[in-house]
């Protein structure tokens, strides 16, 4: 039979980044970048950036006629800046900057330094039209890309028509975005269904309610579709969503807001992402208490060990773990003449692989081969990485946690962003993957709409199929079977 995890024990302090990241003394001063060079000469020829002025870092990303930041650094600085500066108030202080330095609001311009120049700022902004296309879906953000191009254009056509289409390509990605926010809410509403009481079906003859594998019999299938469930969930979500997720306010601005209000805070793709993994688990767990017979359940068990095996074998180890966490719940756990009667060899050594011990050091290992075997493939199948994805977020939650954001002296703690950056990136590189399998209608509409129970839908089920051990769950039974079925 197998263990529930302890939820108190499932997560320590992550491992990956030094818990020393803020190590600078009080009071100490940075070292000035010097003129001609920037975050390129910082992060690749000399010593990386630990700790800056946020002045000093918003300076680093402005392109000039000679300099252009390195691509690490525009994304680390674009995706952790909003924890201090709002998108649009840093767009217009890189635009304000540029004006100064390249001397944009005198007549006539130097045509040759804006040549030189022009090509580099129309970069740095098609970057972050590409990276954080949400952040443009504030108009104040649009004007200001118009407008320095608009300052720039009369050097050289060209500039227009580069602008056309970078604001082309971002309207296609906003609608799209839309377009995939719309579909995860239908979604949502669609598999909010919870049906507590198809536990009175279980003691009917015919099947009233479709099961599982009555959908789908094979695991690889399943596996191949609840892969693709996973890569549509991954693929619109953002990298500004893990840093607006923990977004506070602070300290050192003088306005009582936070930089993002309740409206702006966006997570919405990535809390939708985390309820389909709950669906997932009730699913499964459902599954497994609603037929009547134990020869019956003890299948459904064994099916679904087969679908986690395929899952690992594929590199989703999202839908993975939601399934064994589904087995593991206390109502399924706690049917033992239907484990009895299972073949759970496979599942156990499935279970070692997702052990939290060590923080769960075991997968994070098969993490790293998955990573490997992505960056060697040479078909989308070997580059799947659906990684456990509560425990990316965990980490997340504990290198902002453990590490501030600024230092004693005010600096930003650049060195902890580098980081967030990092895990973010690759998280990205993953997500972009186009799932190589092809897609079944009916099975994805079975796992987004099928009807699931409730934690007491699933006790009660439980204990229908396999009656209370002690005077505990014999009260427990009684009351559910008053509550939700009516009896008594």
């Amino acid at each position: 039979m197998p263990q529930t995890a302890c939820s108190g024990t499932m997560f320590t302090t992550p491992t990956g980044f030094s818990p020393h990241l803020a190590c600078a003394e009080p009071g100490e001063e940075e070292e000035p970048v010097q003129e001609g060079q920037g975050p390129v000469a910082c992060l690749a020829d000399g010593p990386p950036i630990t700790s800056a002025s946020l002045e000093t870092l918003i300076q680093n990303l402005v392109p000039t006629a000679d300099y252009y930041p390195e691509k690490a650094y525009v994304f680390t600085f674009l995706l952790s800046a909003r924890l201090f500066i709002p998108p649009p108030e840093l767009l217009a202080r890189v635009c304000e900057l540029c004006i100064k330095q390249q001397q944009l609001d005198q007549s006539p311009l130097d045509t040759a330094k804006v040549r030189k120049f022009g090509p580099k700022i129309l970069q740095l902004l098609t970057e972050w039209t590409e990276t954080f296309p949400s952040d443009f879906r504030d108009e104040k953000m649009v004007g200001l890309l118009k407008d320095i191009i608009h300052r720039i254009a009369a050097c050289d056509e060209a500039y227009w028509k580069t602008l056309n289409q970078v604001l082309q390509k971002l309207s296609q990605r906003l609608a799209l975005m839309s377009q995939g926010e719309e579909s995860i809410v239908r979604v949502s509403l669609n598999a909010s269904s919870i049906s507590d009481k198809l536990v009175a079906f279980k003691t009917k003859p015919p099947p009233i309610q479709k099961d599982m594998l009555s959908i789908c019999n094979d695991p690889y299938t399943l596996a191949q579709q609840l892969t693709h469930v996973e890569l549509e969930h991954l693929s619109h979500i953002g990298p500004e969503e893990f840093v607006q997720a923990f977004v506070q306010k602070d300290p050192l601005d003088g306005t009582q807001q936070p930089c993002f209000s309740d409206q702006k805070k966006k997570t919405t793709n990535l809390e939708a992402y985390v309820r389909w993994f709950n669906r997932l688990c009730y699913l499964v767990a459902t599954e497994i208490c609603m037929p009547a017979k134990k020869k019956q359940r003890a299948q459904v068990i064994e099916f679904f060990i087969d679908v986690a095996r395929e899952c690992f074998n594929i590199g989703n180890f999202n839908s993975l773990m939601a399934i064994i966490s589904g087995m593991n719940m206390s109502p399924v756990s706690r049917l033992k003449k239907t484990w009895g009667k299972a073949k759970t060899a496979k599942f156990f050594i499935l279970e070692h692989q997702m052990d939290p011990t060590g923080n769960f050091y075991n997968y994070r290992t098969a993490l790293r081969g998955a990573a490997h075997r992505s960056q060697t493939a040479n078909s989308n199948r070997e580059r799947i990485v659906i990684p456990f994805f509560s425990l990316l977020i965990k980490d997340i939650y504990f290198l902002n946690e453990g590490c501030a954001n600024r230092l004693p002296n005010g600096h930003v703690n650049f060195e902890k962003f580098v980081e967030l950056a990092r895990q973010v990136g690759e998280f990205m590189t993953w997500k972009q993957v186009e799932c190589p399998f092809e897609e079944d209608q009916a099975i994805l509409h079975y796992l987004h709409t099928a009807p699931i129970f409730s934690e007491d839908g699933l006790y009660l089920a439980s204990y229908e199929s396999e009656s209370p051990e002690n005077q505990v769950e014999k009260d427990r039974w009684k009351a559910l079977r008053s509550n939700v079925l009516g009896k008594t």
